[in-house]
């Protein structure tokens, strides 16, 4: 016949074909598992546990079994997390021990999710051996259709006959589903040996042979476009999992001409690399990322357990410590996922320390509010008392009433601030109400002025005639001739300010290195009020302002040192934070200093009064 004549007969070429085609079989890529492709994190913690019952049960009863497996678990794990949220939201842990907090409210909901779950698991096993065995099914086949391929290579038909029902035979063995896992190489491989032995017996002849493998070349360089074009996807997870279906059709394609086989075959091949390697890399840098995340969520777990166990005796600091847990959890939301077994212990983690710190900030202020108004009837009762007094005319004995009152309302503790203003202005009312009869009551000093401008004029003479005798002499010796001169009287008006100018010019003279005209005037200002205190005609409301003024000062300060310490170590872990240390290194000594000179003048105060 002429088709045999035209027709491969050689046994060495279909030895070569033979080993050709056993070669683009064994050069396939391995797939990889589809549990392993995925990088999606279902969290359902955002819906409430009627919504995630009734969508467990909706899949359920939609029987999606690949949804399920995809779902299941996640929901369980979104169902128990609200659970959790909702028992505590509830007060079911608020006491160990508590027959009440043993109370579950949450009992009917949790049995019927068991129950879904335990029917899903029910499901799932029913449908894995319902699978398996339509895997068996379809393995045996695919041996029939192996047998069946045999068969026709035994008929020996004519062309016309043989090549559709070999055609079908192979829209068959596509048609039909995996196998066993086990099974899958072996029973392709012996697919391709019948292949090959079908193409060998038939001898086609190579007018129809070449057609054939020009149409199978066309389909290959479609699947290699395709594949070229995945390898510029920007999803390359997405991109991976396309691939594995073109492999797919490429096993279903049959064979090209020998010198097209291995280009076409390299050029598939080198998009599959390309894909696999930017699969790999995308794995690989995601790891290291997420080993990124779980170290910067670790630190933040840490900072924010240390404010939990930082403990705060009042609304100010419960202020500054809320707002640094503010700024851990506005840090942790901008950091992305850990590893999938690390996510959850890391966030139980940090959710922890901020359920103990907000727990113990509203213990605190429920205790708080009962103190605040313990606070205020202590201070009403201090204003009773000096309500009393203001109208007394027994001036020494009022007075130390009224200082004994203000050193008591010192003591205590704040009030609301709503309250706080109105309970202050009733005590200063009533002081000021007594100090200003008493003023009047004394009339102008009678201090002998030009005794005291006498006196300053012979200490300046002294301080003339000073003679230096060391820094630290010299330094003493400032301090007790201003100390002097402060605590000399009034001068005369029209001799204050030139006697302050001969102060100074003789100041400068032996002092100028080591002066702080700005410390001198403030103390001056001190004594001076301290002198107009002390006068029984006049009113000490200015020497107590002033002390009031300089002890909120040095509260302030105080915090101010407190806050610059206890951020030095934030500044700490940052990069390239060394000349902010050293900055804040340097405020701290500079505010220190200045609260030693704030100590002085309290002290200065509280000494004469």
């Amino acid at each position: 016949m002429e088709e045999n004549t035209t027709a491969l007969n050689s046994q060495q070429e279909a030895q070569a074909k033979q080993e050709s085609l056993q070669n683009e079989v064994q050069a396939e890529p391995q797939l990889v598992e589809e549990s392993q492709q995925s990088t999606d994190i279902v969290d359902f913690s955002d819906m409430s546990l009627n919504e995630i019952l009734s969508s467990f049960e909706k899949m359920i009863q939609e029987g999606d079994q690949q949804k399920l497996y995809k779902y299941a678990e996640p929901l369980k794990a979104g169902f128990y997390k609200v659970l959790r949220k909702e028992k505590i939201a509830s007060g079911m842990f608020v006491e160990v021990g508590n027959p009440e907090s043993q109370n579950n409210p949450f009992e009917d909901i949790e049995k019927a999710f068991k129950d879904l779950y335990a029917n899903y698991k029910s499901s799932r096993a029913n449908f894995n051996q319902e699978m398996q065995a339509k895997r068996e099914e379809n393995l045996a086949e695919k041996n029939k259709i192996i047998q069946e391929i045999n068969s026709l290579m035994e008929k020996a038909e004519d062309m016309n006959h043989t090549m559709p029902a070999f055609r079908e035979l192979q829209a068959r063995w596509k048609a039909t589903g995996n196998v066993p896992q086990e099974n899958a190489r072996e029973i392709w491989d012996q697919y391709n040996r019948t292949i090959e032995s079908f193409y060998d017996f038939l001898k086609i002849n190579r007018e129809f042979r070449e057609l054939d493998f020009k149409k199978n070349l066309e389909l290959k360089e479609d699947l290699c476009q395709k594949a070229e074009v995945l390898v510029e996807a920007k999803d390359p997870v997405k991109a991976f999992n396309e691939l594995q279906k073109l492999h797919e059709e490429w096993k279903e394609i049959g064979p090209v001409s020998k010198e097209n086989r291995e280009s076409i075959w390299e050029r598939f091949k080198v998009a599959t690399s390309k894909i696999n390697k930017r699969h790999q890399d995308f794995f690989s840098n995601l790891k290291e990322e997420q080993k990124a995340n779980l170290k910067a969520k670790t630190e933040i777990c840490e900072l924010a357990e240390e404010l939990a166990a930082t403990e705060a005796s009042d609304s100010n600091k419960w202020n500054s410590l809320s707002k640094k847990m503010e700024n851990l959890q506005a840090r942790w939301k901008s950091i992305g996922f850990a590893s999938k077994k690390d996510n959850q212990k890391i966030y139980d983690r940090f959710r922890a320390s901020c359920d103990k710190f907000y727990n113990a900030k509203r213990e605190f202020y429920s205790k708080f509010k009962d103190i605040m108004q313990e606070n205020l009837k202590k201070k009403e009762e201090l204003c009773e008392q000096a309500e009393k007094i203001k109208d007394t005319e027994d001036w020494k004995k009022g007075t130390d009433q009224l200082i004994n009152l203000q050193n008591q309302w010192k003591t205590i503790g704040p009030v609301a601030r709503k309250q706080s203003d109105a309970v202050w202005k009733r005590f200063r009312a009533a002081c000021d109400a007594f100090f200003d009869r008493k003023a009047q009551h004394f009339g102008s000093s009678n201090e002998n002025y030009e005794q005291n401008l006498a006196a300053k004029k012979a200490l300046l003479e002294e301080i003339k005639n000073y003679k230096s005798s060391g820094q630290v002499s010299d330094k003493e010796a400032l301090e007790g001739f201003l100390s002097k001169w402060n605590s000399i009287g009034f001068v005369p008006f029209k001799e204050k300010d030139s006697l302050q100018k001969e102060l100074d010019a003789a100041l400068d003279i032996h002092f100028s290195a080591i002066r702080d005209k700005n410390a001198e005037k403030k103390i001056s200002r001190i004594h001076r009020l301290i002198s107009e205190a002390k006068n029984p005609g006049k009113s000490d409301r200015g020497i107590r302002t002033e002390r009031e003024k300089l002890l909120n000062k040095y509260r302030k300060l105080e915090t101010d040192i407190a806050t610059m310490e206890n951020n030095m170590g934030f500044f700490a872990k940052s990069k390239n934070a060394e000349q902010m240390i050293e900055d804040i290194k340097a405020k701290i000594a500079s505010d220190k200093e200045e609260l030693k000179s704030l100590e002085q003048k309290i002290k200065m105060i509280d000494k004469e009064f």
